[in-house]
């Protein structure tokens, strides 16, 4: 079996693709990746073959129609062969590669992380404007790219792209699919990770008390939150692991109560820590959910509203208005987060959490390999 993974978007969008291909790879699999270039360390990890792709610096006509163009020009022959493609990420770009994979007869499978990324998940007045959107900003170019090896056009491409039935790679504990959405939920994808802590991080651990993690990953703009969550911290008594994340943060002086780290291996750290303050991103919602750790999600720093508010429902942390909450706000929500009826939740639930969704997925892909045969 030959599958093509392609993802462009943030380290959150790589990684599960990631998880599949080393899946797809330990059953015997032959499996390409495309991805940014910089997945390229982590790829490196895992003996996964690395296909650079670009990701925009910003979403626009241009950066549409550069993208789709590439994707018109070098997916055909990555793809020739294959038994199936799976896409997630980027939708003008993954536009491209279904339409690539139409020319070639090859199955198509769009995979979201969430399940408010689903068309089906919203409103009719949402998901029309949202599919004249993508019609307006990448429409054009994709069908004249279309129509160039003899495809017809298409329309309403929010729709298109993530085709009837995309797969929702999300725990159904942790984001259930909503009766009469149309989608597959497979479950999360999440590779096991290894990795030894650095021992700056171990001996940090070992000097105290649990610490709070505070990151925010590949999101932009979260100084302002980073610096009150460390006062927020400090002001309650606790320790700080400051993640670094996109933005290069800071720590707001050089005591020694606090440690700023790049990247680590947070399935690791996060078993290690009192609570964590993060994003509304998948992968560190599931991470830290499965990890039995208190969590305090900062909504409206990404462009989703919806694992904060699942943490909260589930009491399993809380959650707290951003992108720059205040420090009585951040406060509040650390206190819930840290209570000891908070923590015996979080345990609790994360004994629940624990399927490998990859396992289906593969299966799916390898019922579609020998259908094809």
């Amino acid at each position: 079996m030959r599958v093509l993974l392609w993802s462009c978007g943030s380290r959150g969008d790589v990684e599960p693709l990631v998880a599949l291909a080393v899946r797809l790879r330990a059953q015997g699999a032959e499996v390409r990746l495309c991805a940014p270039p910089d997945s390229a360390e982590r790829l490196a990890e895992t003996d996964v073959p690395l296909i650079p792709i670009s990701r925009p610096e910003r979403p626009g006509p241009e950066e549409a129609a550069a993208g789709i163009a590439d994707q018109f020009d070098r997916i055909p022959a990555l793809a020739e062969g294959c038994d199936a493609v799976v896409a997630t990420g980027l939708l003008s770009g993954a536009a491209a590669v279904r339409s690539v994979t139409e020319k070639l007869g090859i199955p198509y499978y769009y995979v979201a992380l969430c399940p408010i990324h689903l068309p089906s998940a919203l409103d009719p007045e949402q998901r029309a404007a949202y599919n004249r959107g993508a019609d307006t900003l990448f429409g054009g170019v994709l069908n004249r790219r279309r129509a160039e090896i003899g495809l017809p056009p298409v329309t309403n491409l929010v729709d298109w792209t993530s085709t009837d039935r995309p797969w929702l790679a999300a725990d159904p504990v942790l984001a259930p699919l909503r009766p009469g959405l149309a989608a597959v939920q497979t479950g999360a994808w999440i590779l096991p990770d290894a990795r030894p802590l650095p021992p700056v991080v171990t001996d940090f651990l070992a000097a105290g008390t649990p610490p709070v993690y505070v990151g925010f990953g590949s999101s932009p703009g979260t100084a302002d939150a980073a610096e009150v969550a460390v006062a927020a911290v400090r002001a309650q008594g606790r320790r700080v692991i400051l993640s670094r994340g996109w933005d290069g943060l800071a720590l707001p002086d050089d005591r020694d109560d606090c440690l700023a780290v790049g990247e680590v291996n947070l399935q690791a750290l996060f078993r290690r820590v009192a609570a964590t303050v993060h994003h509304d991103g998948t992968g560190t919602t599931h991470v830290a959910t499965r990890a039995g750790v208190p969590q305090v999600v900062v909504r409206q720093i990404v462009g989703q509203v919806y694992y904060c508010d699942r943490v909260a429902e589930l009491g399993i942390g809380a959650a707290v208005d951003g992108p720059a909450p205040d420090l009585d706000a951040f406060t509040a929500a650390l206190v819930t987060a840290l209570a000891p009826e908070t923590r015996a939740r979080a345990a609790a639930v994360a004994g629940t959490v624990d399927a490998d969704g990859t396992v289906v997925a593969a299966r799916i892909l390898a019922d579609v390999a020998r259908l094809s045969v």
